[in-house]
């Protein structure tokens, strides 16, 4: 094992091991991965892709391999649904392996994958996805906590677990709620934990990571919950970019009153719903269909970019950031 595999393994155990001893209001926990020497950040962000390499997840795999090695990544951001259709029951279930493993093989994409869970992993066993033991099976994939931190220098990556914000569905007996309940204790504790994390950040860069969309074009459209819970900490906190999942489609969203830009990250694997929604928020760029979205970043200046299924840049821009504000605006 590498030195700096070794630093991340030793790095992430001992966060897996401070969660375990954490009150149920606490720090959220971290993982610290460094940028390039260069002073450079690569990442991918996919989600809603765990189907055993079917709906063309093969297809859109293969492609963030070949981007992931020309832009040298960093790591991967999934934006949940991790798999497909009740996450898994245990860290052995074959699933893990027939959906992650088995799928993600190029080279460029053995690099550590943070990720979040979504509505679909809580009908499963959404425990197993944070238990270390998974990386027993598979060492990339690093959820410690259902909500944490990825510490990267000049950009901070906030993960937020979505799932219990969303009222239905939490009389829904499919849903497994151990670790949540009390559901309002659960959401206070991981807004103000969520809120110190952000005050606390002196990165350049402000990211935030959660399943369901704030702001949507796409089928499931605007979320209620997040609108009125979790966005007003974004905007107060200089937030630059809340990435989501759960439309399976791939958008980019710009705020209507705010720098915050809303991008939908879902087409992982099964796409092409052909079903859209209004939103007040300023639609950019919506594609109905399958990829992935690519981000290099430096201390002040962001440039991203959606793929489709064939490997085709569909849509690209950039951000920079004003010293004196601190803010993201177009380059």
């Amino acid at each position: 094992m590498a030195p700096a595999e070794l630093l991340l393994v030793v790095v992430v155990t001992a966060a897996a091991a401070l969660l375990l001893a954490a009150p149920a209001s606490a720090a959220l926990p971290r993982v610290l991965h460094a940028p390039k020497a260069d002073g450079t950040l690569a990442v991918l962000a996919v989600g809603d892709w765990g189907r055993r390499g079917q709906f063309n997840q093969t297809l859109v795999a293969q492609q963030m391999g070949e981007v992931g090695q020309k832009m040298d990544i960093d790591f991967v951001i999934s934006t949940g649904d991790n798999i497909y259709d009740d996450g898994i029951a245990n860290t052995s279930d074959p699933l893990f392996k027939e959906s992650f493993s088995n799928i993600y093989t190029a080279k460029s994409l053995q690099k550590p994958w943070y990720l979040v869970l979504g509505n679909h992993d809580y009908t499963g066993n959404p425990l197993a996805q944070l238990d270390p033991a998974i990386r027993n099976v598979d060492s990339r994939y690093t959820a410690i906590a259902k909500s944490f931190i990825v510490n990267s220098g000049f950009a901070d990556f906030f993960l937020v677990d979505t799932t219990p914000f969303i009222l239905h569905y939490w009389n829904n007996t499919k849903f497994d709620w151990r670790g949540v309940a009390p559901r309002d204790t659960y959401i206070t504790n991981i807004l103000k934990d969520l809120e110190y994390a952000l005050t606390e950040s002196k990165a350049a860069w402000k990211i935030v990571v959660g399943h369901h969309p704030i702001s949507s074009g796409c089928g499931h459209g605007n979320n209620t919950e997040l609108e009125e819970l979790l966005l007003p900490v974004l905007k107060a906190h200089g937030v630059d970019m809340y990435v989501n999942g759960h439309d399976h489609c791939l958008q980019r969203i710009s705020s209507r009153d705010s720098h915050l830009q809303f991008l939908t990250s879902g087409g992982g694997s099964k796409a092409w719903a052909g079903k859209f929604k209004a939103t007040p928020d300023k639609v950019e760029f919506l594609y109905d269909g399958q990829g992935f979205m690519s981000m290099r970043l430096s201390k002040t200046e962001a440039h991203l970019a959606f793929f489709d299924v064939a490997g085709n840049a569909l849509h690209c821009w950039g951000l920079t950031k004003t010293a004196a504000a601190g803010r993201a605006s177009l380059a």
